[in-house]
């Protein structure tokens, strides 16, 4: 592989979280009967008149300042024409020759280096409606649920080469749109979606190969997986001799293949041309300057703010920051007394486990980061041990629990009493005298054997840091 140099490029298609549609008043809202949200307007009527929804222009714009992009004063919408069943109108209302955002890009870090990926236009579109495909009556269906619900679609340079910087790439876009609140970054409902242009290139030669479009892409895995077919397939042709075609290719999760979807001589020409039903869209200095200045603070700031602020690695402060209300979370937690690097280490250990498990963002946990930050000081202060912490930590996210209240009920606390504990090590000891006369033979890895045999006795509730000291002087 080492003759070729991989060159990738990335649209990524993002619904925005608007209520209504981007031309109509129908709601946008995901998992109703088929054809519930359509009017006129959105099932392509004659004689009906599209009305810009205004937040769409503002969400795109906010996208736009966010990845460091020129925001044009002045855009077009325009008619993007072809012919599927899923497009009622017979077009696509998008934008072309004068999108709303240009010339920005967006900074990832691949094992240590980082790398920024430039994005060559954002602009507006309208969503198509959906087929169904029923095998049980040998029909296709259309819902135009979706039809006219509110798109950005945004356009990478072919800066990418390799999987690994496509996924960081998305992952990147995908938080700053979910940290802007202006998409919930949803791949499995489609609301995140992305194509990828994948070409293979002689190293050191300037101009691209033939490109493959590839399609299907609906997890951050499937994009790994697709992209590492496809450049396999690709210098497999080159290898023989061949020559790779411009095509369309659909990935097939089950098979890990790509097949061909169509080629160049089945592409569209979609004949573009400004809609004369918009006008075009203008915005005004003072309104950018008052959307730049309701900007959060975004992934890559809070990243390293994480890092200088409360002392985390580059690594924990990536993994807290990827999801905006698990970065929220992290902060509450920390404002309510939680040692920060402590905290972060049982938001990513036990707590993502259970969000994981229960299927609920950090912002709906039953436990608040203020029961979190109670549990951390329940450690730090020796009323009970890291394992009582783990086995109770399941019952308290469950139902929401406040810590010291439930291992006050429970008799939970550690044993720091040393007389109680001396008893406790006494009697471990002396039902265990060929491990004690090993011990004091030089088999000093014995002592976790001793302290394991004291916390089952206490059932957990033992103090380490006691049994350690009791077990040091007796064994002396």
């Amino acid at each position: 592989m080492a003759r070729y140099e991989t060159v990738i490029g990335v649209e990524v298609h993002a619904q925005l979280k608007t209520k209504s549609k981007i031309f109509c008043s129908c709601s946008t809202r995901f998992g109703v009967d088929p054809n519930e949200n359509v009017c006129p307007v959105c099932s392509g009527m004659p004689g009906v008149l599209p009305v810009l929804n205004a937040t769409v222009v503002e969400y795109a714009a906010k996208m736009g300042l966010a990845t460091g992009c020129v925001v044009n004063p002045v855009s077009v919408f325009a008619r993007k024409n072809y012919f599927y069943p899923d497009l009622p109108k017979g077009y696509q209302t998008s934008q072309f020759e004068q999108p709303i955002c240009e010339h920005g890009h967006v900074d990832i870090t691949v094992d240590g280096t980082a790398k920024r990926i430039g994005i060559t236009r954002i602009h507006m579109e309208e969503d198509a409606g959906k087929n169904i495909h029923s095998a049980a009556d040998n029909l296709s269906y259309v819902d135009l649920n979706r039809a006219c619900v509110p798109l950005i679609e945004i356009v990478s340079e072919p800066d990418m080469r390799g999987p690994e910087e496509v996924v960081a790439y998305l992952k990147a876009l995908r938080a700053i749109l979910v940290y802007l609140d202006v998409c919930d970054g949803n791949m499995e409902e489609g609301s995140f979606r992305c194509d990828a242009n994948v070409s293979l290139r002689p190293v050191g030669q300037a101009e691209f190969g033939t490109r493959a479009e590839l399609k299907n892409l609906n997890s951050f895995r499937h994009v790994q997986k697709a992209i590492e077919y496809e450049v396999e397939r690709q210098a497999d042709i080159l290898d023989d001799g061949g020559k790779v075609i411009q095509e369309t290719r659909l990935y097939d999760a089950a098979k890990n293949t790509t097949a061909s979807m169509r080629g160049k001589e089945e592409a569209h020409d979609y004949r573009y041309f400004p809609d004369p039903d918009l006008v075009p869209v203008r915005i005004e200095a003072a309104t950018l300057d008052k959307w730049r200045a309701e900007l959060p603070e975004l992934p890559e700031a809070r990243r390293a703010r994480f890092v200088a602020d409360f002392g985390l690695s580059d690594y924990d402060a990536e993994v807290l920051t990827a999801e905006r209300d698990m970065a929220e979370y992290f902060e509450a937690a920390v404002a309510a007394g939680a040692d920060p690097k402590k905290a972060a280490n049982w938001m990513q250990s036990e707590l993502l486990r259970e969000l994981n498990q229960a299927g609920v963002a950090a912002r709906d946990a039953k436990l608040t980061p203020e029961k979190l930050a109670s549990l951390v000081k329940l450690i730090d202060s020796g009323e009970i041990s890291g394992k009582i912490a783990k086995q109770i930590f399941p019952d308290l996210f469950a139902q929401g629990l406040d810590p010291a209240d439930y291992v006050r009920q429970k008799g939970l606390s550690q044993i720091s009493d040393s007389n109680a504990l001396e008893s406790a090590v006494e009697a471990v000891l002396a039902a265990n005298p060929a491990e004690v006369e090993a011990f004091r033979g030089g088999k000093t890895k014995l002592m976790g054997f001793f302290v394991g045999q004291i916390m089952k006795a206490t059932k957990g509730q033992a103090n380490p840091g006691l049994v350690n000291e009791l077990l040091q002087k007796k064994l002396g």
